[in-house]
């Protein structure tokens, strides 16, 4: 097998709870060698001190290792500045100038490593009106247009349980970002700085609204619009054990299959239908579809091209053959001593093969062994001990 793709990539996280570690997440699966740099007691992800490290942090930590070091602490910052010499990047999630004012923002850090890509990783960006203000995913889609869509017609904005702004907005703009600033420091040796507001890049991704206010010349109300509700082809329908069905027959060969399968071959022209048509055509199919269960909707759509499938629960989705023959599950040790399913790194390569190499760290489980690879001598550790940057090995 070839090496991973990122082989021989080292990069210093930072980065606490979802956005940055799930971005450093897919960095490592590649195979990037990624130090989770987390506070003395560990990140706010692990849960409240004292109780079992939270499944959340298991799904987005594995393939890293840890040190926990206490950055206002005497000796922390050389030990970064150690650690940056032969980084390949840097992320971090702290609000703007905080690492600047700890003497490890990308200015300290850039001059002892011109190569370094330092990515920041914010709600609002490094500069704008809003840039000292904390959030969370429910204020970047507020200020991305993407929660005031996210409703049934008539019904109040409701956010679900995919935090849109923190994942595509913040890790994914992140990793694309990285991986182009990675790829341009390796021919010119210059690294740069990266400002990756979630906002930003989650507005950027909301073309759909954005297309039909100047096709409109005003918005479109939340439930009205092509992919929200405003058409029969497009949406969910309830079935008769209360679950859903989801059809996406926007095609006319797609709606007409449908209709075909559901019965109703007579609303094959119908499903573009706006205003009051729609509404009535999207009545008609919701009864038929009320009328049979999820399980014989399924039966029937079983093999059919017509762009419809049943709204699955998560346990369902874990189960499902797709999900199966996809292999988009690792089995992952927690500290009882059991396993737990996440989800595998999704994209397929030719000559690579995702594994699970590090199960998710201790807090500082690693903190000797980065130190020596840094070149940290007995001495440098017991001093960063004594200045508590760094715990006693009993601790860990």
């Amino acid at each position: 097998m070839a090496a991973k793709p990122l082989d021989g990539i080292r990069i210093l996280d930072f980065t606490q709870l979802l956005p940055g570690p799930m971005c450093t997440l897919h960095l490592a699966d590649m195979g990037a060698d990624v130090i989770k740099i987390e506070p003395p007691g560990g990140e706010a992800g692990r849960g409240p001190a004292g109780t079992p490290v939270s499944h959340f942090f298991h799904t987005v930590n594995r393939n890293k290792r840890s040190i926990a070091l206490d950055l206002r602490a005497p000796g922390a910052r050389e030990v970064v500045h150690r650690l940056a010499a032969s980084a390949d990047v840097v992320v971090e999630g702290f609000r703007p100038g905080v690492m600047a004012r700890l003497g490890i923002g990308y200015e300290d850090l850039k001059a002892i490593n011109p190569r370094l890509v330092y990515c920041a990783i914010s709600g609002y960006g490094q500069d704008g009106p809003l840039a000292q203000l904390g959030g969370h995913d429910i204020n970047y889609q507020s200020y991305a247009g993407i929660l005031e869509q996210s409703a049934a017609p008539g019904g109040p904005p409701h956010p679900g349980n995919f935090p849109i702004a923190d994942l595509a907005g913040g890790a994914l703009s992140a990793a694309m970002a990285i991986l182009a600033a990675l790829f341009d420091a390796r021919r010119s040796g210059q690294g740069r700085f990266i400002d990756v507001s979630m906002t930003d890049c989650a507005l950027a991704l909301n073309t759909q609204p954005l297309a039909s206010l100047h096709t409109w010349k005003q918005p479109v109300p939340a439930g009205h619009d092509t992919l929200s509700g405003g058409l029969p082809c497009y949406g969910t329908y309830q079935t008769a054990d209360g679950r859903h069905l989801a059809v996406g027959a926007l095609e006319p060969k797609f709606w007409q299959a449908f209709c075909a399968a559901a019965g109703c071959p007579e609303l094959g022209k119908s499903g573009w239908a706006a205003g009051k048509s729609g509404a009535a055509v999207r009545a008609q199919v919701a009864a038929i579809v009320k009328a049979r269960t999820l399980a014989e909707w399924i039966e029937v759509f079983d093999g059919m091209d017509a762009c419809v499938s049943p709204v699955l629960r998560i346990d369902e989705v874990l189960a499902h053959p797709l999900t199966k023959a996809r292999g988009m599950t690792v089995d992952t040790p927690v500290p009882d001593g059991s396993s737990v399913p996440c989800f595998a790194f999704p994209v397929k390569m030719s000559d690579f093969a995702f594994t699970l190499d590090r199960v998710p760290p201790a807090a500082g489980q690693h903190d000797e062994e980065v130190l020596r690879e840094s070149g940290h001598g007995d001495g440098d550790i017991a001093r960063l001990r004594e200045a508590g940057a760094v715990r006693p090995p009993a601790a860990n």
